[in-house]
């Protein structure tokens, strides 16, 4: 949904005499946001979110490599792309959120929907009595007599 629709949606809303609580629930958003947009005029919101649009973003001088990324692997996750950038670019300093927003706009813009592949699960027969294992990894904290503490594996 843009903002002007939620914007729209918030102020018939609130005239219909719903609370901001339930408001922000209906519409998946914080209530913070809902009274963000509700102190503002409709002519304040349109220059808001005219400015909006101008304004550049943080990701945008690395949209060309984002984009290639997603092309080239559809089923690519927002927080993979995160991992990416920032081994790619160490000095970079950027949200997994950010990330994730600048993804989703990437894919609407460019029309790369998310593919998710389905992992196939097919049973195998039971091994027979004593032909199976199964091991726990794990550790434990001993407190050796001298008052020391240990790590123990549990293997």
């Amino acid at each position: 949904m843009e903002k002007w629709e939620v914007y729209m949606e918030i102020y018939q809303l609130k005239q219909k005499g719903f609370k901001i609580r339930r408001i922000a629930r209906k519409l998946g958003i914080s209530r913070t946001t809902v009274y963000k947009y509700l102190e503002r005029s409709p002519q304040e919101m349109s220059a808001w979110m005219a400015s909006t649009k101008t304004r550049s973003k943080k990701l945008d001088p690395y949209e060309m490599l984002i984009q290639t990324w997603l092309s080239e692997h559809p089923d690519l996750s927002a927080s993979q792309g995160h991992d990416w950038l920032l081994e790619k670019y160490q000095d970079l300093k950027i949200g997994e959120s950010t990330v994730g927003g600048y993804v989703k706009e990437l894919r609407e813009k460019y029309s790369l929907p998310k593919t998710e592949t389905k992992r196939v699960y097919e049973a195998i027969p039971d091994p027979p009595m004593g032909k199976q294992a199964q091991v726990d990894f794990g550790q434990t904290v001993q407190r050796r007599p001298d008052g020391i503490q240990s790590f123990e594996s549990l293997i």
